[in-house]
């Protein structure tokens, strides 16, 4: 894919350099010409067309291969985010580490006021760290209590401790489950129809709740990456216009459809073309669940690899003998040729 790309930049190069080189035969006492010549003569390496391209492409799902510089990742001031955002696994893993050192924290502290928690029997370093385990939860089973003025000091702070840190878990852990997911899918392909002499590209979505998502505003957009005359690299994004972007009820399922015209960005391009410049198509689904009342969204994006050419999708609406409709999910993902238009 990258030696593609730089295959591409490459050849615009040497096609502008040849014109270059016409002209400055034409006029070649003129030295600005050699100079304009001499910038035009730079190639880029492999690498470097690499390293452009990844700070211009989009990634669906993971941003990890993205470095940052200059901005520092606010660790503290945006704790709330980081627990959001994080996968479960990473969330659980850092809760428990966060669990566990706390309570040998205060383990320590105990253990510096000696004879101050009593107990049963003479304690150790793992009584204490029990006993903070169940401060910290304000559990307090009564079998080992402060007894000393140190340590009950201790005590009250960790118990203030514990109340804050059980309600902040408990809020993050809600957060999470109850961040609003949009339960939208997208079809596996896009497909372009020419059926009826009309040339339209052609996305499916469905909406897989019992609930309706309501006010569902959709936009797709042609990301391309364009090499400009500088020789730099540019992800550019044109709006391609739906013959209905904003749908008022999403219940089962709907087609997107761009009618490509002459105004259409996909009109003047062939396939290799939108091939050789890492062409996608990007849609970004907006709507309100009706159950929960929340804004929820949804992106998906396609390579053009993924876009199929006198295709259709097939039915997957309907009705029941007993006079109902039924949507048969296991087809969604569908398509089925058809013959080419003749017009």
């Amino acid at each position: 894919m990258m030696k593609r790309i730089w295959r591409r930049l490459n050849e615009q190069r040497s096609s502008s350099m040849q014109e270059e080189g016409e002209r400055q035969e034409a006029s070649a006492h003129s030295s600005t010409a050699g100079e304009n010549s001499g910038k035009t003569k730079k190639h880029i390496s492999t690498k470097e067309a690499i390293r452009r391209f990844r700070t211009h492409a989009l990634d669906e799902k993971k941003h990890a291969d993205v470095v940052r510089v200059g901005v520092q990742d606010a660790l503290w001031s945006d704790l709330y985010h980081h627990a959001l955002t994080a996968s479960w696994a990473a969330f659980t893993f850092w809760a428990f580490v966060s669990y566990v050192l706390v309570n040998l924290l205060f383990a320590v502290l105990y253990a510096l006021v000696p004879g101050e928690v009593t107990g049963p029997h003479p304690l150790s370093f793992l009584d204490l760290f029990f006993f903070s385990v169940q401060t910290l939860s304000t559990v307090g089973y009564g079998g080992m209590v402060p007894s000393g003025v140190a340590a009950n000091v201790i005590v009250s702070f960790e118990v203030l401790l514990g109340m804050m840190v059980n309600a902040l878990a408990a809020g993050a852990v809600f957060a999470r489950i109850a961040r609003p997911r949009a339960r939208i899918i997208f079809s596996n392909r896009a497909v372009v129809s020419d059926e009826n002499g009309v040339s339209a590209l052609c996305i499916r979505i469905a909406n897989c709740r019992r609930s309706l998502i309501l006010s569902v505003d959709v936009e797709v957009a042609l990301s391309r990456l364009i090499v400009t005359h500088d020789g730099h690299l540019e992800r550019r994004f044109e709006p391609l216009t739906l013959v209905q972007a904003h749908v008022p009820v999403l219940r089962f399922a709907f087609v997107l459809a761009h009618v490509v015209t002459k105004t259409s960005p996909l009109h003047s391009c062939s396939l290799q073309e939108l091939q050789a410049e890492e062409a996608e198509i990007i849609v970004t689904v907006t709507g309100t669940d009706e159950a929960m009342g929340q804004t929820v969204f949804a992106r998906t994006a396609y390579a053009f690899d993924k876009v199929l050419h006198n295709h259709r999708f097939v039915d997957i609406i309907h009705t029941r003998p007993s006079g109902g409709l039924a949507v048969d999910y296991s087809r969604f993902h569908d398509i089925e040729a058809h013959a080419p238009s003749q017009d």
